[in-house]
């Protein structure tokens, strides 16, 4: 009788623990969060630490994810490999989400636009080495005020085709608007291009500073829809600085200016998806200061607007 009470008792239990573990595989999986904050190199970059004092420097104010520049990882690939690079970037915890690159994949003419094709692909090829699946691509070369005005399907075919190599590579062009420029300086302008260039894979890397400088706004960013943004570029300006004289280097912390932030998250986040929120300044003052300090304020800046959406 007792053995049989045992074995009764035990047969219980084990159901309890079978149920149990049934349940624990059952629960659902944690949302990802809506916006995690990444730390974009021109923050720092005036303090001259090179490519690998910046990473070290994100890491140690608390980032996990970075926005490198083309150039600065160049410059360290002279004397270290792409290896070598992506262990170091593992060994900081960090997760290299874009780059930051100036390829003119645009321009009309074409000697100019496939030297720029081909210098694209270069980079990409090295990003995929160190793990890096997105590049910014920028209308460099038809940026500047005497620039021609290219017509927005010719600029959807030349994306398209950067698109093509970009999946190959396993790097995505992201394209991205600059409010000062000749070509796409519009929010409708990028979404037409995304658009009309019938690719899956295309992306548009926006900003909270080029949308104010180029007369976009924020109020029709709800219309960009789910998959367009993976990463999205913020900062602040001052009240004091209309649109048309406003620079690079007046963008400041993100809740210490005017700037619709807040706004503009609300109207892009979705869920089920995460959006890389990159601080993005080029600030002369900030370059002044420590450059540990610098990062740990923009750290404490970008939670601090996270937690607040």
């Amino acid at each position: 009788m007792i053995r049989r009470d045992a074995l009764t008792t035990l047969a219980a239990a084990g159901g309890l623990l079978t149920t149990s573990s049934t349940s624990l595989h059952a629960l659902p999986a944690a949302a990802p969060p809506a916006f995690v904050p990444c730390l974009n190199m021109s923050t720092i970059r005036g303090h001259k630490l090179g490519f690998v004092g910046e990473l070290e420097t994100a890491a140690k104010a608390g980032f996990r994810s970075v926005e490198i520049w083309i150039d600065s990882f160049q410059d360290y690939l002279k004397t270290n490999s792409t290896a070598e690079t992506r262990r170091r970037i593992s060994d900081l915890g960090l997760r290299v989400e874009n780059a930051i690159g100036f390829a003119p994949w645009i321009v009309d003419e074409p000697t100019a636009r496939n030297k720029g094709v081909d210098q694209l692909k270069r980079e990409m090829a090295q990003l995929a080495e160190i793990g890096c699946k997105r590049i910014a691509t920028p209308p460099i070369g038809a940026h500047t005020p005497d620039a021609p005005t290219i017509s927005l399907p010719l600029i959807a075919e030349r994306y398209r085709a950067i698109l093509d190599m970009g999946v190959q590579l396993g790097v995505i062009p992201q394209l991205e608007l600059w409010g000062f420029t000749r070509n796409l300086n519009r929010l409708s302008d990028v979404m037409y291009v995304a658009i009309e260039s019938g690719h899956p894979a295309a992306r548009v890397l926006l900003d909270i500073y080029h949308l104010y400088k180029g007369g976009s706004g924020i109020s029709m960013l709800p219309f960009v829809g789910k998959p367009a943004i993976e990463i999205f570029h913020v900062n602040d300006y001052p009240a004091s600085m209309p649109r048309e004289t406003i620079v690079d280097a007046d963008r400041i912390f993100p809740g210490d200016g005017v700037a619709p932030i807040k706004e503009a998250l609300t109207a892009i986040k979705s869920s089920g998806r995460t959006i890389v929120l990159s601080l993005e300044v080029f600030n002369k003052s900030y370059y002044a200061q420590d450059a540990q300090s610098v990062a740990k304020t923009a750290f404490a800046k970008m939670n601090r607007l996270i937690a607040s959406v």
